[in-house]
Order: structure tokens, then C-alpha cells, then sequence
């Protein structure tokens, strides 16, 4: 049978839940089938052995030809059933795709149960019940996010109403949640707190994101757990040891360059040993040290038995939840050294102040795209270097040019791979350089140096946001910035401050939101309240509105898995959104994070749990040209 017959027989089914790609229906309906399409499925079945599979619900395609086994335990008993497995067959291919659901947190569920089953069935009437009652309150209004548990589940609260036995009862109704009980007989059980990771934990992806886990650093994983970051680590043959007081008592270790206290602190429920812990490993980072702990809220904490500054949970375990702002405070007052914030409870600790002013330059430093820019190219002058010339080596010259675009300045010898090949050809990188000027155009390369230097007073400005101490010793690569772009040290700082004490201006923001507004010529501007954009857009803002919103990002850390940024222009606040797929024509929000300035706080909202993820219905608007999806 092919697929056009195939069509036309599934189109002509009468009995079974009718959608505009699909009709499902319950194996007691089987006999209502065309007869030729009951014996094409029946055949093909045989043929792939799936007759003996579990399987309740048929799910034909109009799309494709393919048919789904679907299996729904407990269809007759539950009121909105949730799928434990499924078998996708290809009638062309011949072959199947199994999926199991069994163990997943968010599985799809059924709702309308009675149009899967002919008309005489008895539980007709009750499903029939049953899909009235959720009718009645309108959760069937928008049919296109309720196939999945957690959001039918988050619906039905939005509602005021809560399951009970599958029936819906409402909120004021349901019994107030009780703190977890516990057998709590005052012995902590610290062993417990490791747990098994099948990637790499968050603070090592930290440290990963800023390229510190390579052959350069040594490391030290300080209460290690069961050592799956270690071996993860060895495998990629990085130099790590680890050590946990439970797990791996008997390693010996000694200082490292980056030490990785992760999700311990948060575990030790002395707090005069919590504080040991700290200052132990800080004392053997020879660079670096990472510190990371469990954030969470007054309703998770609630849950739990209180037990000194913290929770015990009911594995018998401690837990002391943070902050950002408090493990922040802690740290710093606790070494006396400042805590850079680079995700949601992680924090770096330069020991090494040369590797801090590196790191933070480096973060203000935006990657920019000029490979459009420098395909231009222009007729050379006389008594110059050759057009042939550069022809003949062109990706050299390339390669160079770009790396000078990236510096916004002449390169020096040690920033350039190849730098004994361009001075061979051309005799310095000077001479290198005033050709290229004339070969691909100085638009392109004045507006690079512009751009790098405000990447620099961002960076200074942001400097002193920390009330950081100006250093007595500066990276070489800094050096070469600020001769290039300043007459001195103390005027970069000068040219920040000025631009940081407008950072305090309300008109100064709103003007730079406007601006920013009109250049890229994409985003949503709300008149004298907020400008929201994508974050890869950053580079392209005003030097005044990036300290603003560096300033709080500073607070909260990297924003890499964020796509959208809001500049509250009157409040001091900034608001970063996540989404679930922004390849989406209509990305789902899941995470919000408003970061409050002048309180100095952090304010976390997720949409997978409390509240129904909404929809970005205006996600084209964000998009200059469409070419950043």
C-alpha cells in the first residue's frame, strides 16, 4: 500500500480522536477500521515482531505514512494518563523507534479520553465527565501546551484548582505542605551529600567556559564526592587530583593552581568548620580558587527541618541554602579578598591578581565578527607594499588583519602566530600594518580601535564599580591596550569614572536606550521604562548602558545561557530571560533573573515549575536582518 492509499483510508476512520495531523484511538476500536488499513498495520506488526509489545492507543499520521503503538497503563483508571512508551513503525522503511517515558519527570498525557473509544463503551459517559469539568474552567482554551504533565499540571493551578484523586478540587481546599519529616536523630550523614554526575559539575563548566581547563593549570578538587569531575578531568589529561573527606580520605594533595570547592560548604553543618574548609582550600589555590553552593529561596528552604543555620532533608543530610549575595559577604569577609560572581551560587578568587585583571579584562573584551568588513579591498598606492604581494600570501595577511581588527591595534610580535612570516615579507608588523590600511580600507579598522576601547573603559569603569584597588602590576597585554588607546593609566581611569558616574543618571540611560534602540534597529523599547534585546548585541550598545547592565551582571555571574536582556531605565534593575529553544518560532520563557542595583539583591523566577512558561509571540522583533537566531 502506498502512501496516497494509505491517506485516504486514515482520513476515512469514523471512530477516535480526530487532530489535524493525526487520529488516535483505543485497541478496543480496532474493528471500526477500514478493513485494508486494519490488515497494512496488522502486517507490518507480524513483520517487525511488535505484536507481543505493550500497547493500548494507535496513533495514525495524515503527515507521513507511519503509525505509533502507544502505551498508556493506566488509561482506564487514571483521569489524564501519562505515556510509559511508544513504538513510531515506518510502513516505507520498514522499521521502528522505540521511546520510553517511564522515568521521565514531564511524559505526555491523554486528556478527552471518551473520543478514543466507540460510543457504546461504558466509561464513555465518565471520561465524558471528566473532560466537562475541565471545560468548565477553561482548560482547554489553548490546546497547544497541555500534552505534557508538568505543564497541565502548572495549568490547572493557574486556574485555582489542584488534582485530587484525578478529580479537580480547588486551591483553598488543599492542605497546606508540611516541612519533609525526617528521622533526624542528630547525626549528620555527610557521605550522603555526593551524589553520581554524568557531566562535568557547574563549577568545573565555569571554569571550562573560561578556558581554565586546559594543560596550563593544575587543579585540585576539594571534597570531591565520588570523583566523577576528576575522571571526567583525567580522561582530557589535565593535571587534577581530588580529595573528599568520605570518599577519598587517603590522596594526598598539595597546593594547585585552581582549587574547586564545589557544593561543599553548603553541606558542612559547623559553621566554624565551614569556615576551616574555606580558608584550607583558598590557602592551597596558588591562582585560583572556585567556591559554588546551593541558592535557593524561602520556599524551598520551608520544606525542610530547620537545623541550625540551615536544613536537615530526609536523607539525614545537611543543607545550608544561600543567597547570592549572602555566600558573597560570606566569602569575601571570610578572606578578606573579593568574590567575582560567575553563575547562580559560583564565585572565582584570584589569588594570582595578574590572572584576576586578565579574566575580567578578557570579560569585557567582545568577540566581534568583521569577516563581512574585510573582503572590501582597495587599489595600493605607490611605493608600498605590493598588491601581488599580499595576493600571493593572503591568508597570512588575512589571518594577521583580523587578529589586528580583534586588538582594535597593531598586534605585537608574541599576539601573532605567525609574526616571523609578516615581518620576513614586509619587514615590521608597522610596515604590515599601513598596507593593510589601504588593501581592505581604515573604515573598518578605525571603527575596531573605537570599539576596543570602550571595551576598555567598560572594563575600568566596571573596575571601579568593585572599588577595586588599582594594580601596581598590569598583564603586558593591558599595557599595549592602554598605550594604545590612552595617554596614561590614570586617564583611562579618569575617562571610566566619568562614564560610570553617569551610569547614576536616569535621562543619561534612557537616551543610551534610545540610541541603542535606533541603531541596531531591533529590540523593544518601552518609552522611558525599559529596553529589552538579544545579548549578542551587547557590543554594539552604548560604552554607558554595558556598565549598567555590567554592573549587574557582576552581581549574578555569566549570562551565556540567556538570550534576552531588559534594561529597566527608571528602577536600577536588569532583567535576564532564558528560553527553552530559541530556534523557535515562539520560544518558551523558562528562567527570569532581576537583578536589583541599588538593593544590591537577586530576584530568581522559573516557569517549569510555579508557572506556566509563556510564549515570546514577538521573537522577530529582536532579530536584526534575521541573522542572529
Amino acid at each position: 500500500m502506498d502512501f496516497s492509499e494509505y491517506k485516504k483510508l486514515v482520513n476515512s476512520i469514523v471512530i477516535g480522536k480526530k487532530l489535524p495531523d493525526s487520529i488516535y484511538l483505543h485497541e478496543s476500536a480496532i474493528d471500526t477500521l477500514p478493513k485494508r488499513l486494519r490488515a497494512h498495520f496488522a502486517r507490518e506488526i507480524i513483520n517487525l515482531e511488535l505484536d507481543d509489545e505493550d500497547w493500548n492507543i494507535l496513533k495514525f499520521s495524515k503527515q507521513n505514512h507511519k503509525v505509533t503503538l502507544l502505551n498508556y497503563p493506566d488509561f482506564f483508571d487514571a483521569s489524564y494518563p501519562v505515556l510509559h512508551t511508544s513504538y513510531t513503525v515506518d510502513f516505507d522503511k520498514h522499521t521502528f523507534r522505540k521511546a520510553n517515558y517511564s522515568k521521565s519527570d514531564n511524559p505526555p498525557i491523554l486528556h478527552r479520553k471518551e473520543t478514543f473509544l466507540k460510543s457504546d463503551h461504558p466509561l464513555v459517559p465518565t471520561f465524558t465527565e471528566i473532560t466537562q469539568e475541565g471545560e468548565a474552567i477553561g482548560l482547554y482554551e489553548k490546546t497547544s501546551r497541555i500534552g505534557f504533565k508538568q505543564n497541565w499540571e502548572r495549568l490547572i493551578k493557574s486556574k485555582g484548582y489542584f488534582l485530587d484523586k484525578g478529580k479537580l478540587k480547588p486551591l483553598t481546599e488543599r492542605p497546606l505542605p508540611q516541612p519533609k519529616k525526617t528521622d533526624f536523630n542528630g547525626n549528620v550523614e555527610r557521605h550522603k551529600t555526593a551524589i553520581d554526575r554524568n557531566q562535568l559539575s557547574q563549577p568545573m563548566q565555569a571554569l571550562a567556559r573560561h578556558n581554565y581547563l586546559n594543560d596550563d593549570y593544575s587543579i585540585l578538587d576539594y571534597g570531591c564526592g565520588k570523583g566523577d569531575d576528576v575522571r571526567e578531568l583525567e580522561a582530557h589529561g589535565i593535571d587534577v587530583i581530588g580529595w573528599d573527606p568520605a570518599h577519598n580520605p587517603n590522596e594526598e594533595y598539595t597546593s594547585r593552581d585552581i582549587v574547586n570547592l564545589g557544593f561543599v560548604l553548603n553541606v558542612i553543618e559547623d559553621r566554624q568548620e565551614r569556615t576551616e574548609t574555606l580558608i584550607n582550600a583558598w590557602n592551597h589555590a596558588d591562582k585560583i580558587l572556585v567556591v559554588a553552593v546551593m541558592i535557593a529561596g524561602e520556599s524551598v528552604i520551608s520544606q525542610f527541618t530547620p537545623y541550625k543555620d540551615g536544613v536537615i532533608t530526609s536523607r539525614n543530610t545537611f543543607q545550608k541554602y544561600y543567597s547570592q549575595g549572602e555566600i558573597r559577604y560570606y566569602i569575601e569577609s571570610s578572606l578578606e579578598e573579593t568574590a567575582i560572581a560567575v553563575g547562580q551560587g559560583i564565585f572565582l578568587i584570584f589569588k594570582d591578581k595578574l590572572e584576576e585583571q586578565s579574566f575580567l579584562s578578557k570579560r569585557q573584551h567582545i568577540k566581534r565578527d568583521w569577516t563581512q568588513k574585510t573582503q572590501r579591498q582597495l587599489t595600493l598606492k605607490p611605493k608600498t607594499i605590493r598588491k601581488d604581494i599580499i595576493d600571493k600570501h593572503i591568508e597570512l595577511f588575512t589571518d594577521y588583519w583580523e587578529v589586528t581588527l580583534e586588538l582594535g591595534r597593531i598586534p605585537a610580535n608574541n599576539e601573532f602566530e605567525f609574526s616571523d612570516q609578516i615581518r620576513h615579507i614586509c619587514g615590521s608588523h608597522n610596515k604590515a600594518h599601513q598596507a593593510l590600511l589601504k588593501y581592505f580600507g581604515e573604515e573598518v579598522f578605525f571603527e575596531s580601535k573605537e570599539k576596543r576601547k570602550e571595551d576598555l573603559i567598560v572594563y575600568f569603569a566596571l573596575s571601579l564599580f568593585e572599588k577595586r584597588k588599582p594594580q601596581s602590576k598590569i598583564p603586558e597585554n593591558l599595557k599595549r591596550d592602554i598605550k594604545a588607546f590612552f595617554s596614561s593609566y590614570q586617564q583611562s581611569l579618569e575617562e571610566a569614572r566619568e562614564v560610570l558616574f553617569s551610569v547614576g543618571n536616569t535621562l543619561t540611560i534612557s537616551e543610551a536606550c534610545d540610541s541603542a534602540y535606533r541603531s541596531l534597529s531591533c529590540g523593544h523599547l518601552e518609552d522611558s521604562h525599559s529596553f529589552t534585546f538579544h545579548k549578542d548585541y551587547l557590543g554594539d550598545l552604548p560604552p554607558v548602558l554595558r556598565i549598567y547592565i555590567g554592573c549587574a551582571t557582576q552581581l549574578y555571574g555569566d549570562i551565556d545561557n540567556f538570550q534576552l536582556i531588559k534594561t529597566h531605565i527608571r528602577s536600577g534593575k536588569v532583567s535576564l530571560m532564558r528560553y527553552d529553544d530559541w530556534t523557535k518560532d515562539e520560544p518558551l520563557l523558562l528562567e527570569r533573573i532581576k537583578i536589583k542595583l541599588r538593593e544590591l539583591d537577586i530576584d530568581f523566577f522559573e516557569y517549569n515549575e510555579k508557572y506556566l512558561p509563556p510564549p515570546l509571540t514577538n521573537k522577530i522583533s529582536f532579530i536584526h536582518n534575521t541573522s542572529k537566531t
